[in-house]
């Protein structure tokens, strides 16, 4: 595999042996950012549970505390005082029937997902389209839900979804490279204690296996994870 320029001197900067500690791993993720657009900061964190056992699943929602630095499009499937509340808290687009139709149909302009539960089993039908996309409405995201106002107005904060992938791995964005490294680590330790409460009973021997952050087109940058234990 051949790497750039840019990727090859930033991979000059990072000991790949080194385990750091948060604070110099988020500052020389940034150092490392040297995209000409904001580059998205992301934490990898592979988990010692198996995923394919229902017991073992590691997911949950959490609000960044200084936001993902991306504006959310929010779309919400309601009807009644339910839709009335996600249209004045900032959904771009607001229906039911209609707008279950228009996304069966490849309307896809938004990055989130609300609905109540009410709505689940016509949503329901829309797993084809929406699960490989990962929009797919959830309960233990948040997503569906009667207080839709508050679903809108997380997701617009910057709420994010974790879950664990194939290969017990969850992705996630803990921001952009503008945001400095102190603010990079408010959310990446928010991130952290919230996968670590949500450890499976089921789980046993060490749960946090490693830690990874990485800018959008940067190297990697191993995290000492023995303070999450």
């Amino acid at each position: 595999m051949k790497f750039g320029k840019k990727y090859v001197e930033s991979a000059k900067l990072v000991e790949r042996s080194k385990l750091y500690e948060v604070d110099e791993a988020l500052a020389l993720v940034c150092q490392t950012a040297k995209a000409k657009f904001d580059e998205t900061i992301e934490l990898h964190v592979r988990l010692g549970v198996d995923g394919r056992h229902a017991d073992q699943q590691v997911r949950g929602a959490i609000v960044l505390p200084n936001g993902t630095g991306k504006k959310v499009r929010v779309a919400a499937i309601a009807k009644g005082d339910a839709a009335k509340a996600a249209e004045e808290a900032g959904a771009v687009i607001v229906g039911d029937e209609d707008l279950i139709a228009q996304i069966a149909g490849g309307f896809m302009d938004f990055d989130v997902l609300v609905t109540t539960p009410d709505m689940m089993g016509k949503v329901g039908r829309l797993g084809k389209v929406l699960g490989p996309r990962g929009l797919m409405p959830n309960p233990k995201a948040g997503t569906v839900t009667p207080d839709t106002g508050r679903a809108v107005r997380e997701a617009m904060a910057g709420k994010i979804e974790y879950r664990l992938d194939k290969q017990n791995i969850i992705h996630v964005p803990v921001g952009k490279a503008s945001f400095g490294a102190e603010k990079l680590a408010e959310n990446l330790n928010a991130v952290m204690d919230a996968i670590v409460k949500a450890k499976p009973a089921a789980a046993k021997g060490k749960y946090v296996k490693s830690a990874v952050v990485a800018a959008t087109m940067g190297p990697g940058v191993k995290l000492n994870s023995q303070r999450y234990l």
